[in-house]
């Protein structure tokens, strides 16, 4: 079948279904109300040099929800990668609360402060990328938050010769609806000259 993006049901659940697997950035930030700690999928990496990853949360001005809100307000937010043995928590964290509630406490998790930005990181995260704010816009109903890494927290057991070892870790990604995947199948592929 052909069509326009909403011929498929809506243009978030073709996107969501066909931009597969998605990787998940489970942002932590500080603001006004507190800690917070949410998963986001619309989440990559933008540029190098410098070294700069991108989230895109729903929501756009007043309806922006409170980890765009904090890390617009304080500049300041950690991505911590989403793993196998965490993913079960990173969903726990999703849920909407009252602004009293932790999200850390939900999931079971411990935050710790950051050592190079104001927010908390997740602990127990085997990698976790500091960031301070590169620049924001919205972009239809979303916020595209950029963030520059200014420093990052790495389990030593991933690393091998000081490089992360891709095979060592096992990120979760994230597919359509409550479907993810895992990084576990892997396969080598050289590139052409």
């Amino acid at each position: 079948m052909d069509g326009t993006p909403d011929v498929f049901g809506s243009p978030y659940r073709l996107l969501s279904a066909v931009v597969v697997p998605r990787p998940i950035a489970w942002v932590s930030s500080r603001g006004p109300r507190g800690e917070n700690l949410a998963p986001f999928s619309f989440f990559n990496v933008v540029a190098i040099d410098p070294p700069v990853v991108m989230f895109a949360p729903v929501g756009v001005g007043d309806d922006r929800k409170d980890t765009p809100e904090n890390v617009l307000a304080t500049e300041a937010f950690v991505v911590n990668v989403v793993t196998d043995d965490l993913v079960e928590a990173m969903n726990e964290t999703a849920a909407t609360l009252g602004p009293d509630e932790s999200e850390f406490e939900r999931a079971g998790v411990t935050a710790v402060d950051a050592t190079a930005v104001d927010a908390p990181r997740v602990a127990e995260a085997h990698v976790s990328l500091e960031c301070t704010l590169y620049d924001s816009m919205e972009v239809g109903g979303s916020t595209l938050v950029f963030g520059e890494v200014v420093h990052a927290h790495v389990d030593d057991d991933l690393l091998v010769d000081g490089k992360v070892d891709v095979t060592r870790l096992d990120a979760t990604g994230r597919l359509a609806g409550g479907y993810y995947a895992t990084t576990r199948d892997r396969f080598h592929l050289e590139r052409p000259p």
